[in-house]
């Protein structure tokens, strides 16, 4: 039998404000199934139950009430520890902040608590949210819940473990080259990488870096679009914030696929990827082409250069943000701050002018593959789940990485065009390990994307190959 813990966010509100279920009981779920799991996969690393339970009674009692609710009324909610909570341990993933209880919630978060929802734990996130490894010197490694000692991906690994365990219906993320997208294809969840300014984020280093951006995770589009939508809004704190789409705390319009031209890509011509990954995504591709008018294989016009580009912009916003810290404090930085960082001081003003020309360009020939397409489809992730004490994937069918960050390429060559994007399970791959899709589209068509993505889910969930994996609760009780 389902638990309450398992519902839909969706399901869950309409039977909190139907006064089917209590506030009280939902989290009571959420805190039991946390108690049972979370010791196997290390996913919630701070909380507050004591005040959650106070806020989930207020909740219960305005219910009753006949108060008026707002949307995320009574549902339990995490937060990536790469977001400012008030009263709620935030650490960054970093020694440094080992102690850190802010007084303030940063706008995503009180925006959350506004439309009612009750934030109490906080998920595991790489150092700073560098790598795609969930582990740190604070809280140490996330597990992945189909297999606790391989990588759940990052940097929102937390979230999406909790997610994909039943121990909350909604948690936040954060994306730059991948880390909304590249867990929830690995933990069989959904992650939302919205176009730039969509959710404002005034706590940047970097006003002016449109590839970090915030966004939502869940079990399913529905819900990720609820979650979306709550935390969307217009904050002049960010050079990129445009203003609220009210259509966007709207439920998704039904979309047509059968109209849709698509563009297919295994590699975005230019992303390391495993042969057996290629097969599973050729075999996923052909058991659901046949709703969409077309189907065209094509890639983006990437070259070689674009590794290059991106990790010359990534680590100089790496070097605005951690270079006091390298200088001052580098015995409790983590290597891939250090790595990043290191590497943005030897860039050259030259080096960083010509990445930021070829970013350019390739932002613009994704845009023209778009004018010919509706979306595009892409693997999430070019591999399988390794070993979590492997920081990164180093080897891909016997080719050498030349960087930690190579193996992320699926989703930072995307980044590079500043995209809408969505990472949707797929079944599982050839080890049994979750399988996710990214349905992508030009930056700013971020409701078109999630429409299309939902109307996909739904075509997924109708066949067991495709249908979202759900780990072994069982399993992960007993470890």
């Amino acid at each position: 039998m389902t638990e309450l813990c398992d519902l839909s966010a969706i399901d869950a509100r309409r039977r909190i404000g139907a006064k089917e279920i209590s506030p009280v009981e939902l989290l009571e779920s959420c805190i039991a199934r946390i108690e049972a799991v979370n010791g196997s996969v290390n996913a919630i690393v701070a909380w507050d139950f004591e005040r959650a339970l106070i806020e989930a009674k207020q909740a219960e009692q305005e219910v009753m009430a006949g108060a008026e609710l707002g949307p995320l009324h009574g549902l339990p909610v995490a937060i990536k520890d790469l977001e400012v909570t008030a009263g709620l341990t935030t650490t960054w993933g970093s020694l440094l902040y080992k102690d850190n209880v802010p007084d303030e919630d940063q706008r995503s978060v009180s925006e959350i608590r506004y439309a009612g929802g009750i934030v109490f734990a906080k998920t595991n996130t790489p150092e700073f949210g560098a790598g795609a490894n969930t582990t740190n010197r604070v809280y140490g490694a996330t597990g992945n819940p189909f297999g606790p000692k391989l990588t759940c991906g990052g940097s929102s690994g937390g979230s999406a473990v909790a997610l994909a365990a039943g121990m909350v219906p909604l948690a936040s993320g954060s994306d730059y080259g991948g880390s909304l997208r590249i867990p929830a294809g690995f933990c069989g969840v959904v992650g939302f990488r919205p176009s730039p300014g969509i959710v404002p984020n005034e706590t940047r280093s970097v006003g002016l870096n449109p590839y970090s951006v915030l966004g939502p995770m869940a079990r399913s589009v529905a819900d990720a679009s609820l979650l979306l939508g709550i935390i969307a809004d217009s904050d002049a704190r960010d050079p990129f914030s445009r203003g609220f789409d009210p259509a966007l705390l709207d439920p998704l319009p039904d979309i047509d696929l059968s109209v849709l031209k698509v563009a297919v890509s295994e590699d975005l011509g230019v992303a390391p990827v495993a042969g057996a990954i290629r097969k599973v995504f050729r075999e996923r591709l052909a058991s659901f082409a046949h709703v969409f008018a077309a189907t065209e294989d094509r890639d983006p016009d990437y070259d070689e250069n674009l590794h290059e580009a991106f990790e010359i912009i990534r680590a100089t916003n790496f070097v605005a943000q951690h270079r006091k810290r390298l200088e001052t404090q580098r015995e409790l930085l983590g290597p891939n701050v250090i790595d990043n960082t290191e590497r943005g001081l030897k860039y050259s003003a030259a080096d960083v002018a010509w990445a930021n020309a070829e970013q350019t360009r390739y932002y613009r020939n994704y845009l023209e593959l778009m004018r010919e397409f509706d979306v595009l489809i892409s693997p999430t992730n070019g591999i399988s789940p390794f070993p979590h004490d492997q920081l990164y994937m180093d080897e891909i069918d016997g080719e050498k990485m030349p960087t930690y960050m190579r193996w992320l390429a699926p989703c930072y060559a995307l980044t590079m065009a500043t995209p809408a994007v969505c990472s949707l399970p797929c079944g599982v791959d050839h080890l049994g390990m979750p399988f996710g899709i990214q349905i992508s589209g030009p930056n700013g068509s971020d409701r078109f994307v999630l429409a299309v993505a939902h109307a996909l889910e739904r075509v997924l969930a109708q066949n067991p190959a495709t249908a979202r994996p759900v780990p072994d609760l069982n399993a992960l009780k007993g470890s």
